[in-house]
């Protein structure tokens, strides 16, 4: 396993991180196929065993049960001071007014509840899971703030916005002597790549950890475009990411399906290796359902694509709609 710092910090974080959504209790979920916590305890356990030290989860993922899982399993195979934990805040968590979004009552209240179902004191990275348009960006940067200087959150970062608004973010930061986001979670893949005409740039220019979800497109990168899967069939959220440009999107997927013919390897790696030489992508967020999963993309790291593969890969791209940001 290959470790980098994240972004302009001194923590180090493995190439690739695990991500939590697959985790959880399917009835509190919009996914049916989520692994419950037997099965999400090999995962995590051999995800360990080779190395990924960085994970991600959500408060929302199952309705806190992912961080449950996540919590319980890493307390038992790994060493807190080894491990870094990123958990996100946003999203409806309860019915009434203040149920969601980015108010200093929500993030103060929310961040007490992940930590006590993660079972520990901090956590390493503390992500707003999208934008809240209802509230002031001060009053969330300085509760942030707050959340950090009270020893709850290590760094802080943001996820799936314009560049815009990162940009006002970490400015309104800087002018009040609060902390930063030193990571963006954005959508990044070989079919989603609106990334890089200005988020790209922005993160490479201020020194941003760049850790991108869905990194194959929630499984189109990885099998044949006939090929179906339980996710595939249920998952509307995919089907609304990648639903309107199929047409365009087989191509590519065709090609990913060339290059690793070529090479004799599976495509998720071919994927993969794309990304990770993408500038300034730190560690792309894996999700995984079987350990198959986990280890092609620790494979990944260790294969360089030519500057003709990339381009035979990118040439076929046409832009797409705008998906993450609200």
């Amino acid at each position: 396993m290959d470790y980098v710092k994240l972004g302009n910090t001194g923590l180090d974080v493995s190439r690739l991180c695990l991500g939590s959504m697959s985790f959880g209790e399917a009835e509190k979920w919009i996914h049916p196929w989520v692994l419950n916590e037997e099965q999400s305890r090999s995962i995590i356990k051999k995800a360990l065993e080779l190395g990924i030290n960085f994970f991600d989860t959500a408060n929302v993922y199952s309705m806190g049960t992912s961080e449950e899982f996540l919590g319980r399993a890493l307390k038992d195979y790994a060493n807190r001071d080894e491990v870094v934990i990123a958990t996100k805040v946003h999203q409806r968590m309860h019915e009434g007014p203040n149920g969601a979004g980015l108010s200093r009552k929500a993030i103060m209240s929310e961040i007490d509840k992940s930590l006590e179902r993660l079972g520990t004191d901090y956590v390493d990275l503390y992500i707003i899971h999208r934008w809240d348009y209802h509230t002031p960006i001060e009053e969330t940067m300085e509760a942030l703030h707050d959340v950090v200087k009270a020893g709850k959150a290590r760094y802080i970062g943001a996820s799936a916005m314009y560049a815009w608004q990162f940009l006002k973010a970490n400015h309104v930061a800087e002018k009040n002597g609060w902390t930063k986001f030193v990571s963006m979670q954005n959508h990044l893949n070989l079919l989603y790549r609106e990334e890089e005409r200005e988020m790209l740039p922005l993160c490479r220019e201020e020194k941003i950890a760049v850790t991108p979800y869905s990194p194959l497109a929630s499984g189109r990168l990885t099998r044949d475009w006939s090929e179906t899967t339980k996710r595939s069939e249920t998952d509307q959220v995919q089907k609304s990411k990648y639903g309107s440009t199929a047409d365009t999107d087989r191509l590519i997927v065709d090609r990913v399906a060339e290059i690793a013919a070529k090479r004799g390897i599976p495509r998720i790696q071919i994927a993969l290796a794309w990304l990770l030489q993408k500038e300034p992508v730190t560690a792309p967020i894996i999700g995984a359902t079987k350990i198959s999963q986990l280890e092609d993309p620790v494979a990944a790291l260790s294969i360089t694509l030519s500057p003709e593969e990339i381009a035979f890969l990118e040439e076929a791209y046409v832009p797409h709609p705008v998906v993450g940001p609200n």
